[in-house]
């Protein structure tokens, strides 16, 4: 009776993820459309195909082919990657308020990019400043929630939450520092897809692949660590180096989005719990729908964003954060009503 009761739960839930992934499909299919017809250039639809086949002017070329093409691939990208990175992270720190940037990822990453601007270095290294930035920061949260054999969840976030302050307060110093800079230093922390072309693209999707394939290899394994760290040792699971690796993978995925486009928020905390509220707990399906409902929140954002602008560009960050607020204050109320702990 409980096989039988186990085999329908389970049909229920792949034909539940079958029906929200061709939605998400439908979505996107959608949308890209419309966000490669949307800016300041007026184009349509025959414009964006006939560039697309090489049958377009040169101008048209170079808007719809350097300029929106890109910008489109990388929306969708880093809305992957920051909601694959919140799966981890919620997954990890038994948390649905976590997010990629719970460990203090996205002040690090932001301190290095921002010295990098302050210091003139070329755009191209920013990517590169961020990580950097990124690694000192997750370095720094590890050796603090470590110290006596530790990596739980509590110590972590607190450990997140101590590192991610002392890097506010860096960059906070960077931008009185800044001079003529402070105008791309603050809008870059706002998030924005704005001027980023082919070299974003290129320098961004190794780091993806590498995120997204090594958080997929450990999904099974994250799947135990959540039913309690004694169950996962039963089953044969390393603990401490699964969630080293987890962390790792997650850390370096997120800080890669926010080396290329600033800090966008909400993306890595409305989509992995909203996912897991539809389709259940399992890390690897969640892992796949995420993404892909990822890709279509920051890329309908940003096409908002862009059909929104008119004097100046507003930032994808400023989109995300107005319609992540009120459904983070949904989380907080409802976690309050049902009676969980803050952390």
């Amino acid at each position: 009776m409980k096989i039988a009761i186990n085999n329908i739960h389970d049909r229920t839930e792949k034909q539940r993820t079958r029906i929200v992934l061709l939605l998400l499909l439908m979505a996107l299919l959608i949308i890209i459309p419309i966000a490669f017809i949307t800016g300041s250039a007026h184009l349509g639809l025959k414009d964006v195909f006939y560039s697309l086949c090489g049958n377009a002017s040169s101008m048209t070329n170079l808007v719809i082919v350097n300029i929106r093409f890109p910008r489109i691939l990388l929306a969708m990208l880093v809305g992957a990657a920051l909601a694959t990175a919140g799966v981890v992270f919620q997954g990890l720190l038994t948390n649905p308020l976590a997010g990629p940037f719970t460990l203090g990822i996205s002040s690090g990453a932001a301190f290095g990019a921002s010295l990098a601007i302050l210091a003139g270095l070329s755009t191209w290294l920013l990517p590169f400043a961020g990580l950097l930035g990124a690694a000192l920061a997750l370095l720094s949260v590890m050796l603090l929630s470590g110290r006596n054999g530790g990596l739980q969840p509590r110590t972590l976030i607190l450990a997140g939450i101590v590192i991610g302050s002392i890097f506010s307060a860096a960059l906070s110093l960077i931008k009185s520092l800044s001079g003529e800079s402070l105008s791309s230093i603050v809008f870059w922390i706002m998030g924005s897809l704005s001027s980023r072309g082919w070299l974003e693209v290129r320098l961004f999707i190794p780091y993806l692949i590498i995120g997204v394939v090594g958080m997929a290899i450990c999904a099974r394994d994250l799947d135990y660590i959540c039913l309690g760290d004694d169950h996962a040792h039963s089953l044969g699971v390393d603990v401490v180096a699964t969630r080293r690796l987890l962390i790792f993978f997650a850390a370096m995925t997120a800080a890669a989005a926010v080396s290329v486009s600033g800090i966008i928020g909400f993306v890595g905390l409305v989509v992995p719990h909203a996912m897991r509220m539809i389709l259940g707990p399992s890390h690897r399906r969640l892992l796949l729908i995420s993404a892909l409902a990822g890709a279509v929140l920051l890329l309908a954002a940003d096409t908002l964003a862009r059909a929104l602008s008119y004097n100046g560009e507003i930032p994808v960050g400023v989109i995300t954060s107005l319609l992540g607020g009120p459904f983070f204050c949904f989380l907080l109320t409802r976690r309050q009503s049902s009676g969980g702990s803050g952390i």
